[in-house]
């Protein structure tokens, strides 16, 4: 059985994994999610400091604090980032990472490297505006859908989102990841690609080539990019099949 590391999104915490957590544990899985800091429960924890480095050491020192060993870290989304920093540093603790929605960030790349320059220029007019410079706060659902699928989730799940969803400290989008950021070659790579993100990657886009050739597995799950929402049994059926 397998001991996996949950790490979600921006803006969430932990509690966004509950439901694909309890159903891990129904399939005899370790579960753990992982709320990073500034966020959710921890948000009275971030500051204007608080950046990439400081959500990589939130993976890392999470996993050596509790002396987990063969760990599979699942990032959603964002978390890719702070995920594949981790990734670089956990050595031999480190089994298998799963990518979900999302895939490793390179050396020297950021959030906003993801996003056109009129979008990244919005973001820091919004930090500046409404985060008091430093905590970028969610967007209304019509911004996230031009980025993000927002199939599956009905007005349940986005009450949730809206409710629940705290700002993200901005520094986490504007830091570029530093090494090391590759994990050992005897880590598993996987990728659970939703419906958006499969369309990219079958589409031959040349920055995501390299996740349809080994040492990737790829695992496809038709719905929106929230699919721990929108479709959590499923999810965790994916995510036991990857780990078995």
């Amino acid at each position: 059985m397998a001991t996996c590391v949950l790490v979600p999104g921006a803006w969430l915490g932990g509690w966004v994994w509950e439901d694909t957590a309890r159903a891990l544990r129904e399939h005899g899985h370790t579960a753990l999610p992982l709320t990073l800091t500034g966020l959710a429960e921890r948000a009275d924890q971030g500051g204007p400091e608080t950046d990439l480095d400081t959500h990589i050491a939130d993976v890392t020192g999470f996993v050596e604090r509790n002396d987990l060993r063969d760990v599979t870290l699942v990032a959603h989304s964002y978390a890719a980032a702070p995920v594949t920093g981790a990734a670089g540093r956990l050595g031999d603790r480190l089994e298998r990472v799963i990518y979900v929605d999302s895939a490793p960030f390179a050396v020297g790349m950021r959030m906003l490297d993801l996003m056109p320059p009129q979008a990244a220029d919005q973001l820091h007019h919004e930090v500046l505006a409404s985060g008091d410079g430093w905590r970028l706060p969610m967007p209304a659902f019509e911004v996230l859908s031009r980025s993000g699928s927002l199939d599956g989730l009905g007005d349940g799940p986005r009450d949730a989102l809206r409710a629940r969803a705290t700002p993200q400290p901005f520094g986490t989008y504007t830091q570029r990841l530093a090494g090391p950021a590759e994990p050992g070659p005897g880590v598993d790579r996987v990728l659970v690609a939703c419906r958006d993100f499969m369309g990219l990657v079958d589409a031959g886009e040349p920055m995501l080539a390299f996740l349809n050739q080994p040492p990737w597995r790829r695992f496809d799950l038709p719905t929106g990019h929230w699919p721990m929402l929108s479709a959590p049994d499923e999810l965790a059926g994916i995510l036991d099949a990857a780990v078995s």
